[in-house]
């Protein structure tokens, strides 16, 4: 890489805390905090500065807690906030409104504050060069508008669902959501915490943001040119799919999780026919193992996780392209200071048959490889600021065919390669506001760096400052 790259990771959050109303049944709250390194004191829950943030302000306000009990800075997770995801968002310290069905099962118990929320995000893009016939510096209010339904549903049942108005489509769509039933179990002297989880985005139900649906970096312009190649597992299923799976998480010390996928198209054909694209051929299965281990002040994750689907380009039928992902990942969290240091490493290798791009002559090859490489860390340097910094590659099979030349998102010797970093420092005003400038650099840009697509653009003139802001309430 010519140039040195650097990424920052963070993005969005944190939210007003609610003072608890009293439950007698609910949840222990000091247990759950003692693990994650806050405290309880007489009154209010409060948690030490160098602890920081939960997802959305609903989930504040259901457990009287400031959303620093759950991440470093969002969508940055805590130990606390990776419990609170795996015991399936049902921790509450909210009055319920409750009936018995008789002395030993509950009716009834439901929360008496709706789990609502809304984010908004404003933003600013300027590129390096202006893409053919556009204006430069594009300004985006909003950028993303997202209303989200999350919070306990039952003592057991809860959910993360968002929905999203998007700038550039004009348009509202379901977004990333993850409904789970969690219980505890014992095997021996050991503990068993474990549950189901309906979604609709690979690696969105993970409880480690080294995975695609949050990774680094959190938030991105939405109007910059994309890379010629990504593998299946980093969104292109996204909210195109339905999957179901069972997790378990043993001893605090080894996570595993079987998932299967089915395609389920928003606005599609009902039942799916020849005018659909990319759909899958049966169940897609995924699966996830993790080991987590705390060293002192400091902590480590090592893992695996993937996915083998066959796809049809065009319709329901006929041949199919397979896609077999693996990847390894790990991430490590030590203070640093007064704040904590967050590194994350992730590698994705996919191999792909494609026998039905291929037969149609819009593959050159009938297998390709693809591989993507993401480092990056993040001091959050209080609960105030934050900055991170990273670099990534992706390398594959040349394919002259499959990645042609064109301009901007084309390649002229068709290879897939980008190389690049990218550079952020974030500024909570609040807890639930931020500010946030982010540099993005390319050294190489889908196979090269000058005339990289075959029109005369080079991988520079992507580069790209974001400037941008969001709120949660």
């Amino acid at each position: 890489m010519r140039h040195p790259a650097l990424v920052l990771a963070l993005t969005l959050v944190l939210a007003p805390s609610a003072r608890a109303v009293g439950r007698t049944d609910a949840p222990d709250v000091r247990r759950y905090l003692a693990k994650s390194g806050a405290r309880a004191v007489n009154g209010p829950t409060t948690v030490p500065l160098s602890v920081v943030t939960l997802l959305v302000p609903g989930y504040a306000r259901q457990t009287g807690m400031a959303c620093s009990a759950c991440h470093y800075q969002f969508p940055q997770l805590t130990a606390f906030g990776r419990q609170f995801k795996l015991n399936g968002y049902v921790l509450s310290t909210v009055k319920h409104i409750e009936q018995a069905a008789d002395s030993t099962r509950m009716r009834l118990s439901l929360p008496s504050l709706p789990p609502i929320s809304m984010m908004l995000v404003g933003s600013a893009t300027q590129l390096g060069d202006a893409l053919p016939g556009t204006q430069n510096g594009t300004v985006a209010l909003p950028q993303q508008l997202s209303l989200f339904l999350a919070g306990a549903i039952t003592p057991r049942i809860g959910t993360f669902t968002q929905v999203t108005y998007s700038a550039s489509g004009n348009t509202f769509s379901i977004d990333n959501t993850d409904i789970r039933y969690a219980d505890k179990a014992t095997l021996g002297e050991t503990s068993l915490q474990w549950g189901v989880t309906l979604n609709n985005n690979p690696t969105v139900q993970d409880l480690w943001n080294t995975t695609p649906a949050w990774g680094a970096p959190f938030l991105s312009s939405a109007t910059t040119p994309g890379q010629a190649a990504n593998p299946l597992i980093s969104g292109a299923l996204a909210q195109q799919v339905v999957g179901l799976g069972l997790y378990g998480m043993w001893n605090d010390l080894l996570y595993t999780e079987v998932s299967a996928y089915r395609s389920s198209v928003p606005g599609g054909a009902s039942p799916l026919d020849s005018s659909a694209r990319g759909v899958l051929s049966g169940l897609a299965p995924y699966w996830r193992v993790a080991l987590q281990k705390t060293f002192g002040q400091q902590y480590l994750m090592v893992g695996t996780f993937g996915m083998s689907a066959r796809r049809f380009p065009a319709g329901v039928s006929g041949l199919t392209d397979t896609y077999t992902d693996i990847a390894f990942d790990a991430q490590h969290e030590m203070p640093v200071g007064d704040g904590h240091l967050v590194t994350r490493l992730s590698f994705i290798n996919e191999n792909q048959t494609l026998d039905a791009s291929f037969a149609s002559t819009a593959s050159a090859h009938a297998t390709n490889s693809l591989q993507t490489l993401r480092l990056n860390s993040s001091w959050y340097i209080s609960p105030r600021f934050g900055l991170s910094a990273g670099v990534f590659t992706t390398t594959g099979t040349a394919d002259t065919l499959l990645f042609a030349p064109g301009a901007v998102s084309g390649s002229a010797n068709g290879k897939p390669d980008t190389r690049g970093g990218m550079l952020e420092l974030s500024v909570n005003t609040w807890d639930n506001a931020r500010f946030l400038v982010q540099y993005t650099l390319y050294d190489t840009f889908n196979g090269g760096s000058a005339n990289y697509d075959g029109s005369g653009r080079k991988a520079s003139s992507n580069n790209a400052l974001y400037l941008a802001w969001w709120l949660a309430f």
